[in-house]
């Protein structure tokens, strides 16, 4: 450029617009076990590659090969496959609920639904999630009920939060699933705060908190990480990079950095890369930075590298930003099928077996809402009662809210 020439504002494009043709051969995807596997307590500075690679364990015959490989038993892992399943069924089911008019808003995990099934299986009893909405596979994988679930996107008389949340943000402390927030990446800072509460204590429970690759561009996201890292708090910082922030594509948010993963090295926060569509290379990488945090070592940054193929909500069309075929051209395929694929190597499932369990459990899906539309949806049956908004606030109700509750009555 010649002096006095003008300057020009550098804009990323995604790869490809409505109508074009997906191309993902900018994600570079290493073979299946050739990530090493370092010691928990490896020096970050000395595992700085594992922030540009992808950890991956299944291969495209279905194999489990690599160092990371072994982490869960035959049996652990078709639990596993229950758990996606569950959680996919129960989507599809509360989807069209929305589409009825049952619920105002809903959002699915279509294609994320390793992340947060495998990762609930590395967490103790105690532990707390500081999650986003799209992390309901915790709560599953963790046993909470789907009809309490149910009731709090139908905001019903059996809300477990009587009304105060949007549907599909809930909150369960005896399952350490923390109240989710509408308001993106405030759930992170607080994670490391009760992480470090934890550690001031000398308790045992750990805490992970999970933002998506748009959310990464938030203040409170690098604030978590000056806090993590300066006093080592125990806590596992997770990033679900489902290459779509709403209709931003995930170039935006990422800026020069690479990846999202490598955002934790100039830190000192020793970062992983993880195929997000891998069960088994997800509950692995989990336990390694669960481990870790136990141990006193400090926190672990993750990155999941996985693919959003639904709408971000019911309130979005995809359609308007990116190609309709992308979901099929995604790289690292579908979580289900391919744990599907590795059990069946394994000859422990087989497709009649899955096509039963994919009947015995959508019975079970439908029969939970079922239970859970008697106690009443958005425009019929029961409600919270008003009354709900004046509790739960203060231990002691203070005199001027008396008086507005004996006003209206309840």
């Amino acid at each position: 450029m010649t002096e006095g020439s003008p300057l020009s504002l550098h804009v990323p494009e995604p790869e490809v617009r409505p109508g074009g043709t997906p191309d993902f051969s900018n994600v570079p995807i290493p073979k299946a076990g050739s990530v090493p596997r370092p010691e928990v307590d490896a020096d970050p500075k000395s595992i700085r590659d594992l922030a540009y690679s992808i950890i991956r364990v299944l291969n495209r015959e279905g194999e489990a090969v690599g160092p990371w490989a072994g982490t869960l038993t035959d049996e652990e892992l078709a639990e596993g496959l229950r758990h996606m399943m569950t959680l996919r069924a129960f989507d599809t089911r509360m989807q069209m609920a929305q589409r009825q008019g049952k619920t105002s808003f809903y959002m699915q995990h279509m294609g994320e639904e390793a992340v947060s099934c495998a990762f609930r299986k590395a967490l103790n009893q105690g532990d707390m999630n500081f999650p986003t909405y799209r992390q309901a596979g915790l709560l599953i994988a963790g046993g909470y009920p789907m009809v309490d679930m149910m009731n709090q996107i139908y905001s019903n008389e059996r809300d477990p939060l009587k009304g105060r949340q949007l549907p599909v943000m809930y909150a369960s402390k005896e399952h350490g699933f923390f109240s989710i927030s509408g308001n993106l990446t405030t759930q992170y800072i607080q994670a490391v705060g009760w992480a470090m509460a934890s550690a001031i204590k000398n308790d045992t429970k750990i805490a992970a908190a999970w933002v998506g690759d748009g959310a990464t561009a938030e203040s409170d996201f690098h604030a978590a990480l000056v806090f993590a890292s300066t006093y080592k708090a125990p806590v596992v910082l997770n990033i679900v990079n489902n290459q779509w922030a709403i209709s931003t594509f995930q170039g935006i948010a990422r800026g020069g950095s690479g990846t999202f993963a490598a955002r934790g090295l100039g830190f000192g926060i020793p970062a992983l890369r993880v195929d997000g569509n891998d069960y088994l290379a997800v509950h692995a990488v989990a336990k390694w930075a669960t481990e870790r945090a136990r141990r006193n070592l400090g926190p672990t940054l993750v990155e999941y590298v996985t693919y959003r193929v639904g709408a971000h909500s019911t309130s979005d069309d995809p359609s308007a930003y990116r190609p309709k075929t992308e979901s099929d051209a995604w790289p690292l395929g579908d979580p289900v099928i391919r744990l599907k694929n590795h059990l069946i190597l394994r000859g422990v499932w087989s497709d009649e077996r899955h096509k039963q369990a994919e009947a015995e459990i959508l019975d079970t899906v439908i029969t939970a809402q079922k239970e859970a539309e008697s106690h009443g949806t958005l425009h019929a049956g029961g409600k919270p009662s008003t009354r709900d908004m004046f509790e739960g606030v203060y231990a002691e109700m203070p005199p001027h809210l008396r008086r507005q509750r004996q006003q209206a009555g309840v």
